[in-house]
């Protein structure tokens, strides 16, 4: 009797079985691991709206002197995670079975959902208590994007997997920015009901991946490369987590960028990633197939997703800090409602995805990714321009449009560039492939929160602090709270932006100065005009910065995209040698699909 048929039904269940899967296999693995994604990216992003409600509801002001920590950790903590696990846990599914890994990751996502749901703690240790288990979730996360890549590419055939690849693609792109409309409706029914809603989606997915799932294709056992895993975690998570303070005050500066740990651990992070690289070269079964770069298709794709990925995140924060800080409020609308409604007007960009995505994909399969991806993000450029032009208290019709062209050009590029990468390796490396691709595109959106935020603090240093004291003192607020306001940290004005609440309520609640003023210059100031149009200068001063730099970064990844050549065959050897037109590499990547899949 065989080691699928021992142990009885509950043993079966927690092992892979690697009985032959049926012919409508592939779209079960589709819906599975399209479900996985996108609840993995979906949490990645729900609390950016719900934050408001989650600090009020353990009762912790995000505000108030050292707790900006907590707040940008409670964003933070899941893409670092994201970003340094993603590699190792693709490396770890070649291994030992890219479904194994995928179905623990499921498991591990569902466990953490229940416990953030169940936050035992209020203040700090409640915040501690979260992010704790957000950085759990995203490692159960992180094993469910690293690996479902590879699991597609083996399922599908080669004709088929530009479609495939691209659904899945898109999904989780545009998941993230679902997450967002989903923190705010769920926020306002109750804090908890942001992490409710992972459990039931993560114990369906569970039981249905541990029931369904099949492995496809044979795992290389092999020895775990320690020496590479710990340099590259090491420098990975030190650098990251120097960017995340370096946006952080520091002294008197607006930034942290002089903090001497925040340049230690720059430039420690940096020297591990080198010292991981020599390390790479030197081991026999290194867990970052450095190789596969020499594949002309899998390095200009995976520069371009890093770029494409800092743009895009750029672009979402911007967005919620334009939508929420002032536009919103310049139209009417509460401050606490601003969360929710800046979700759905920023629908246009996730519909965009989700028209282009699995359109482009199918037609990449038939005319090769180049031209669509390419295409795709000078539109996504175009897009960045036309937001720079915009005024701050723009038309929402002409706002809407840019913000669907961006997501046109987002999902024309997004499904191509995947499959190109995952089709341009051989299929014993999908794994660990799938896995270098989610790092370079996790590693770009936390990235683009220390790139993007910087360059927004430094343009708002400039001005803010005199247009906020100014303003506070024309309406009545003594010279030495206006002045106290004033230099706080554009951090701390920058969040309150989108943190629910009526920033000037928020920033003089914690004095009696409101009770001082007549009941017009309360008004005033707690109004919805007062402070969007004080800060809306400045801050279309950083916009400038931001998006020029956005679009500029566009142009570079559709460059490294047209430079991406013709398709290379992946023959199972390493490197693939010489460029093959798509007709002549699509035999060989249909003889590799054949081997993964044993349905062609």
């Amino acid at each position: 009797m065989d080691g699928a048929r021992r142990g009885g039904p509950l043993a079966r269940l927690g092992r892979t079985r690697n009985t032959p899967p049926g012919p409508g296999y592939k779209w079960v693995a589709l819906s599975n691991t399209t479900l996985g994604v996108l609840i993995a990216t979906m949490d990645a992003s729900i609390v950016i709206i719900s934050l408001p409600a989650i600090f009020r509801g353990i009762g912790l002001d995000p505000l108030a002197a050292g707790n900006i920590s907590y707040l940008l950790w409670m964003i933070l903590g899941y893409l670092l995670v994201s970003a340094v696990l993603v590699v190792v846990l693709g490396r770890l599914g070649d291994m030992f079975g890219r479904v194994r890994i995928y179905n623990l990751g499921f498991l591990i996502f569902a466990c953490a959902s229940v416990a953030l749901s169940l936050d035992p703690f209020r203040a700090g240790a409640g915040a501690l208590w979260l992010i704790l288990w957000r950085i759990v979730q995203a490692f159960g996360g992180s094993m469910l994007t690293a690996n479902s890549a590879a699991i597609l590419t083996d399922a599908f055939p080669a004709r088929q997997r530009g479609m495939a690849l691209g659904i899945n693609q898109i999904t989780a792109l545009a998941g993230q920015f679902l997450g967002l409309l989903a923190g705010g409706l769920l926020a306002v029914v109750d804090w908890r009901a942001v992490f409710w809603v992972s459990v039931p989606v993560s114990v369906t997915g569970t039981i249905w991946s541990y029931l369904s799932l099949r492995e496809t294709a044979s795992g290389r056992r092999g020895r775990v490369d320690w020496l590479g895993n710990l340099t590259f975690a090491g420098g990975a998570g030190i650098l990251l987590a120097g960017i995340t303070y370096g946006i952080q005050p520091y002294g008197g500066s607006a930034t942290g960028w002089g903090n001497p740990w925040v340049l230690a651990g720059l430039f420690g992070g940096v020297f591990l990633l080198l010292l991981f690289c020599v390390v790479e070269t030197r081991v026999a079964e290194p867990m970052f197939r450095l190789s596969l770069f020499k594949v002309r298709a899998f390095a200009a794709g995976n520069v371009a997703a890093l770029l494409t990925a800092i743009a895009r995140g750029g672009l979402q924060f911007m967005l919620i800090i334009w939508l929420q800080g002032i536009w919103l409020p310049l139209h009417g609308y509460d401050f606490e409602d601003t969360p929710l409604w800046a979700g759905i007007f920023m629908l246009p960009l996730t519909i965009g995805f989700l028209i282009a995505g699995p359109i482009s994909g199918y037609l990449s399969d038939r005319f090769g990714a180049r031209l669509f991806s390419t295409a795709g993000l000078v539109l996504v450029a175009g897009s960045f321009v036309g937001l720079l032009v915009l005024p701050v208290n723009f038309d929402y019709g002409t706002f809407a449009a840019l913000l669907l062209l961006s997501g046109l050009g987002q999902g024309m590029f997004s499904s191509p560039n995947t499959s190109s990468i995952m089709g341009s390796v051989p299929p014993e490396y999908r794994g660990v492939a799938s896995g270098m691709r989610s790092t370079f595109q996790n590693s770009g959106t936390a990235l683009s929160i220390g790139v993007f935020f910087s360059l927004m603090v430094s343009g708002l240093a400039s001005s803010l602090p005199k247009a906020l004291g100014g303003g506070l003192q024309a309406h009545g607020v003594p010279a030495g709270t206006a002045q106290q306001i004033a230099s706080l940290p554009p951090v701390s004005t920058l969040f309150a932006t989108f943190l629910g609440d009526n920033p000037i309520g928020h920033l003089l609640g914690s004095s009696d100065v409101l009770d001082h003023l007549t009941a017009a210059q309360r008004a005033v100031l707690t109004g919805h005009a007062f402070f969007p149009e004080l800060v809306s200068g400045p801050f279309h001063h950083g916009l400038t910065i931001v998006f020029g730099v956005a679009a500029a970064m566009a142009l570079v990844s559709a460059l490294a995209s047209a430079l991406r050549g013709r398709h290379e065959p992946a023959g199972g050897h390493l490197p693939a040698k010489g460029p093959a037109g798509p007709r002549a590499a699509e035999p060989a990547a249909d003889e590799s699909a054949a081997q993964a899949d044993p349905l062609k």
